[in-house]
């Protein structure tokens, strides 16, 4: 089931359910749109569980616009593809929000070419910062300067908008500075727009989350990642091996402890991490370890809030490692 149907999909349980709209509890997310296929299915069996007395709204406008409303306390969940930074901690301690940073899955953030490019099949992480690093906007524009025996053609580059928390994550373990990058690239919140940019265009290269390729996967073809170990395709399998690195992530979910207080909100928040594992596969994500879930859960159940990464972005922590930091706000 793709993005558009199970929209179509969560409106039509709501309104097939007999219950009026206006009578229906509601729950607000939003932030990425690398989380929102896995909040919009966990949305949706919720729904349809709660027999349509609740309704979950799922918006996309990027982790950072997301943790803008979320720290003005405008929404109960936030969807984000990196952890919380310094300023929206900052924000959020400012507004009185306090959270609990909850992960939910696995991406495989993938590099991805058009299918017509026949010159490359995978690219070195030092290849990657020659091309996106802010040195190299108006000086490395041919794929000829990437790499020796490339075409002499320019190439056209697509990525994250600078809201989405895909830019800051990419930027992070690529150039080495979260929010680091050139400026002349066409940037979008919207992954699906950086799809059809990437399958138009012989010379593109982009970065999408996985759950954005493997849909796609007839319009684009993705790179292997050499990070000095050889190159290594995006998979959910390379990503539970470990070997697909720096640009496996982990994705969160953060909830507002003031919303917590609604029934429906521990509900929803119980519910979706007992059952993101399973739907997780489904919209091509990897879940988590059970042993993750668990103390994902349990943090929840004894209301330790903040984050465990202190504001700054930490490509190579396991996640049950963090799990087991005492986080603070």
């Amino acid at each position: 089931m793709n993005l558009v149907t199970r929209a179509v999909a969560a409106v039509l349980t709501l309104a097939l359910s007999g219950v009026p709209a206006a009578a229906a509890s509601l729950i607000k997310v939003d932030g990425s749109s690398t989380v929102f296929p896995l909040t919009e299915a966990v949305a949706e069996e919720f729904q349809k569980e709660q027999k349509g007395a609740v309704q979950v709204t799922v918006g996309i406008s990027g982790t950072g616009g997301g943790f803008k409303k979320f720290c003005r306390g405008e929404t109960d969940l936030q969807d984000a593809s990196r952890p919380i930074l310094k300023q929206e901690m900052e924000a959020c301690a400012k507004a009185g929000v306090k959270y609990y940073e909850l992960p939910v899955a696995f991406d495989a953030l993938t590099v991805a070419v058009n299918p017509k490019n026949d010159w490359a099949k995978s690219i070195t992480v030092a290849e990657l910062k020659k091309m996106w690093e802010p040195a190299a906007q108006g000086t490395v524009t041919k794929w000829s300067e990437v790499r020796k025996g490339w075409p002499d053609r320019p190439f056209k580059l697509f990525g994250a908008g600078s809201d989405s928390g895909t830019f800051d994550y990419f930027t992070e373990a690529v150039n080495g500075k979260s929010k680091a990058s050139r400026g002349d690239f066409t940037a979008s919140e919207d992954d699906n727009t950086l799809v059809t940019g990437i399958s138009n265009d012989r010379d593109a290269l982009g970065y999408i989350p996985y759950a954005y390729f493997e849909p796609n996967k007839d319009k684009m073809k993705a790179l292997a990642v050499d990070n000095g170990k050889g190159g290594v395709l995006p998979s959910l399998e390379t990503v539970k091996k470990g070997t697909y690195a720096p640009l496996s992530r982990p994705l969160f979910v953060y909830v507002s402890a003031a919303s917590v207080s609604k029934p429906e909100v521990k509900a929803f928040v119980e519910f979706y991490l007992k059952k993101v594992g399973a739907l997780a596969l489904e919209v091509k994500y990897l879940p988590l370890t059970d042993k993750a879930y668990a103390l994902a859960l349990e943090r929840f159940a004894k209301g330790r809030l903040g984050t465990g990464f202190g504001g700054t972005p930490d490509v190579a922590v396991r996640v049950e490692d963090l799990l087991k930091r005492q986080p603070k706000l």
